[in-house]
């Protein structure tokens, strides 16, 4: 007879996302219920990041399993790409919230951050890296920095890499980052350490990329642990991009400037000396900035004061032009073309 498993079928510690490794992850269901029958909460909210959506019914049943009968946990349905990007709506109507898969971003005693810490082990990738990174003969140090979901490793990281003879050069950005070392899609603060390399350890490359165009003096190595690969941040595709979107807006003449509503992606002064410039743009706001959304809006161009991301991820797909406050700038003829940058995000909501 096979032994029972050691979780029940619907705990997401027994599965993981099938990858170059199986990942398993610690959802902290004994800590969200006992918070739960602290706050004596009734109505529980939770959250996921699109990749772990479809993991969110087994999630609500283990929980169900631990918590009082008389407590309703209910899904967000909401388009969710970070901590900034809350389903205030629901959270409103919740006495408990529960956020998955960031760090936080703000100190709230409604909303409870589950990181989701991988499992995957870090040191074979860094190994790799070795051969791509400079060594310590040849360099002052390493920048180190990685995403959320691995910051449990990142005192490993460290000792890892000062036991080959790196001095590591870290540091906490700023108040929208909550660990030394953390980099977010928006924001690389934690990388302007005193260090003409930084190693990123982490999955894809949209993050490493804004570093390496934010600190485009720096050279930046990927070392990927969970689809096992080591890259280098390479920005000429990506800069050739934004150049071409740029040219194609010199022309417009009608401009719409996006605010993005979401509790921590809204920069309402940008938009605003944005539209104190310009007679000929037109503010609109909007929750989820997509380009089926935006087509029936007779602009020549937009900008997009919300999250960098929807311009640098999505922006090929708009049917018109879609540039950030700096590209603008650039557009407009207030800035030169030189000074084309990656566009972070600061402060909290």
């Amino acid at each position: 007879m096979s032994q029972e498993p050691e979780y029940s079928e619907g705990d997401l510690r027994n599965t993981g996302m099938r990858l170059k490794h199986d990942r398993e992850w610690d959802y902290e269901l004994e800590e969200i219920v006992a918070a739960i029958e602290e706050r004596d909460a009734k109505k529980v909210g939770l959250q996921f990041p699109e990749g772990l959506k479809r993991r969110g019914p087994a999630v609500a049943d283990d929980l169900r399993e631990l918590a009082d009968d008389d407590v309703t946990f209910m899904l967000s349905g909401q388009p969710c790409y970070g901590a900034c990007d809350l389903d205030t709506y629901l959270m409103k109507r919740t006495d408990v919230f529960v956020h998955f898969g960031h760090s936080p971003m703000k100190n709230t005693d409604k909303v409870i951050y589950v990181p989701l810490f991988s499992n995957v082990e870090v040191e074979p990738i860094m190994e790799e890296a070795l051969e791509t990174l400079e060594s310590p003969e040849e360099t002052e140090g390493v920048g180190l920095v990685t995403t959320a979901q691995h910051m449990n490793r990142y005192d490993e990281m460290t000792a890892f890499l000062e036991e080959r003879g790196y001095e590591v050069h870290s540091r906490r950005g700023d108040e929208r980052l909550t660990h030394e070392g953390q980099v977010l899609g928006c924001n690389y603060a934690s990388a302007d350490v005193p260090a003409d390399q930084v190693l990123y350890v982490g999955g894809g490359k949209f993050h490493p990329l804004g570093l390496a165009m934010e600190h485009p003096d720096k050279h930046v190595v990927i070392a990927d642990p969970v689809n096992n690969v080591v890259t280098v941040a390479d920005t000429e595709k990506f800069m050739k991009q934004r150049y071409g979107a740029i040219h194609r807006a010199m022309d417009a003449e009608k401009w719409g400037v996006i605010f993005c509503t979401k509790i921590g992606q809204g920069r309402w002064e940008i938009a605003q000396e944005i539209l104190d410039d310009n007679d000929n743009a037109y503010l609109i706001t909007m929750d989820e900035v997509t380009p089926d959304r935006l087509r029936n809006f007779d602009m020549d161009a937009f900008v997009n004061t919300g999250c960098p991301r929807i311009t640098t991820d999505d922006g090929p797909q708009f049917h018109k032009p879609m540039l950030t406050p700096g590209e603008y700038r650039i557009a407009v003829g207030d800035e030169p073309l030189d000074s084309l940058s990656f566009d972070t995000f600061h402060g909290t909501w």
